[in-house]
């Protein structure tokens, strides 16, 4: 199996990448974000690769970052989510982004992903709700952006008996309905309403 390539990068289109390495080329598939933060032809690459194996072809996926890498592994087992979707939902989103998104679990967000309804959107969030947390700079719980009050509102909600990844996405709903100036109990109270929903 291909874990890593590194080599010139021969040429590129819409969605794809060839890396030469000691002359021969290798085609890797790669999303929006890989694609962009690669040098121009000519210079040296470096891609992390997942090396797909099926029946009737062997696709090489390559990223720009392990942490990417990680996240099309881990979009895969979602029911629906196959390796051009997996690639184009980390396009529009890139891993720091859809690691908040499912922290928050923000359907909406999701939803930005090419191909990604709000049906699978919300498979997605219900799917990799707990996995998410495990991998390296994910979304850290119960630490929420918004300062004080919203962590200590997702502490408070953890200490209920709700999840990190339920709380966090209770008090991020209710920081953006009340502002950024909400105090704590506000925080408390609409994130208990929409835990009720």
């Amino acid at each position: 199996m291909i874990a890593k390539l590194r080599g010139v990068l021969d040429s590129l289109g819409d969605g794809w990448a060839v890396v030469d390495v000691g002359g021969v080329g290798y085609l890797t598939y790669c999303s929006a974000g890989t694609l962009s933060s690669l040098p121009s032809r000519g210079q040296e690459v470096s891609l992390t690769i997942e090396t797909v194996v099926r029946e009737d072809h062997i696709h090489l996926y390559g990223f720009s970052s392990e942490q990417e890498r990680d996240w099309f592994r881990l979009l895969q087992t979602v029911q629906s989510v196959g390796a051009r979707l997996a690639l184009a939902i980390l396009g529009a989103l890139p891993a720091a982004e859809l690691s908040a998104c499912i922290a928050a679990q923000d359907k909406a967000g999701l939803t930005r992903a090419p191909g990604v309804g709000p049906k699978l959107a919300a498979r997605i969030l219900s799917e990799l709700r707990d996995k998410a947390e495990i991998l390296p700079g994910a979304a850290p719980s119960p630490t929420v952006a918004g300062g004080t009050a919203n962590a200590d509102a997702v502490a408070a909600l953890v200490n209920l008996g709700y999840r990190p990844t339920e709380a966090h996405g209770a008090v991020s709903g209710a920081a953006r309905s009340l502002g950024a100036e909400a105090p704590v109990e506000a925080l408390i109270r609409a994130g208990l309403k929409e835990l009720a929903q």
